[in-house]
């Protein structure tokens, strides 16, 4: 049965916005020369970015929930994480992540440090002022107090701030508090960290290279470190470089999962990996639909080469996505034949 690319075009109008805002004149004008190919003014819609009213009502909002957690909370600093900030989120509504961190303290990974300065091989392959940095990291004193009090005291003094300023506040998560500001219509989600870091964040004079560790109020513990700055940052700068086409590739592996009527379990941290992978040669000069073949190869590759999806990793570098993983491969497939379908039908057009 063919696709009804008019129905899935009008699903995705309606997630990102929701609100029918007036689109921007010269990406009305550019649909309306497509509107000979419904496949081609799919693809378009599925690359576009969120109106931009929305991403900053998302903003806004989380920008509310900081300034009322200032005035309450010592010791803290605020970061924001997620696809609202590379700009490649696909709902109108789209929730922020408001990263609320303890600047008490922060963790550090002490046995691959202290292998190095103690391993005379490992240390061999260290600059002297790599290793000259991971000294001063290993000889500062520790700190002295409770991280996990710190961190279970942050969160109980975040909800008692939240409750009292929003009508809806949901403190039974344990990674995080969820409110809803009713004015903007967006819901933000709170969560307590403390800052982390690595090897290569601290010869990388830490800044975006930091992770973070998320408390977890129902176990009373932290979890594994994430990098979230690092991927934010390579994915604004890789897509500025190419004129948004990464984030257009992102948008549209997302937009596409979402149409999808079967359940594929890939997710957001995935398909940055995937097409960041990509090399920028491949692509950085091609037009919107050339970019389809671009994502099919890259995905068929991944599926019917072992080593390449073994090489495939997320785009901080510190996690490898596919290796060891079928059950991934599988739900890849699942993407892939989704995206194939689209291919095809994009060829015939192109051909007429």
């Amino acid at each position: 049965m063919a696709t009804n690319y008019k129905q899935l075009s009008d699903s995705i109008r309606g997630r990102i916005n929701p609100e029918n805002f007036i689109l921007k004149k010269s990406f009305s004008d550019e649909l309306a020369t497509l509107s000979y190919s419904e496949v081609l003014s799919y693809i378009r819609l599925a690359m576009k970015g969120v109106e931009p009213e929305y991403t900053q009502k998302s903003k806004d909002a989380g920008e509310r929930v900081k300034e009322h957690l200032s005035r309450e909370l010592s010791n803290v600093v605020f970061r924001y994480q997620g696809s609202v900030m590379t700009d490649t989120h696909i709902k109108g509504y789209s929730d922020i992540d408001l990263l609320t961190i303890c600047d008490k303290f922060y963790s550090y990974d002490a046995s691959t440090m202290k292998q190095i300065l103690n391993v005379p091989e490992i240390k061999a392959s260290y600059r002297q002022t790599s290793i000259e940095k991971i000294q001063n990291e290993v000889s500062k004193s520790s700190y002295q107090g409770s991280v996990l009090d710190d961190l279970r005291n942050l969160r109980l003094d975040s909800e008692k701030a939240l409750k009292v300023v929003y009508d809806i506040c949901d403190t039974s998560k344990p990674k995080s508090i969820k409110i809803k500001n009713k004015s903007l219509n967006r819901e933000v989600d709170v969560v307590i960290a403390n800052w982390y870091d690595d090897v290569k964040s601290v010869l990388n004079d830490k800044g975006e290279y930091r992770g973070i560790q998320i408390y977890n109020k129902d176990t009373h513990s932290r979890g594994n470190a994430d990098f979230p700055f690092l991927s934010i940052k390579r994915i604004n700068d890789r897509s500025s470089d190419t004129n948004g086409r990464l984030k257009k590739m992102i948008r549209f592996l997302k937009n596409i999962k979402a149409n999808s009527n079967h359940d594929i379990d890939i997710s957001s941290f995935d398909i940055n990996a995937i097409c960041y992978d990509i090399e920028v040669s491949k692509y950085q000069n091609l037009s919107f639909y050339e970019l389809v073949p671009v994502i099919y190869n890259q995905m068929h590759s991944i599926v019917t080469n072992q080593s390449k999806a073994d090489s495939i990793v997320s785009v901080d570098e510190r996690e490898y996505i596919f290796r060891g993983k079928s059950l991934k491969l599988d739900n890849l497939r699942k993407l892939l034949a989704e995206v194939e379908g689209i291919f095809n039908d994009l060829k015939v057009a192109i051909r007429v």
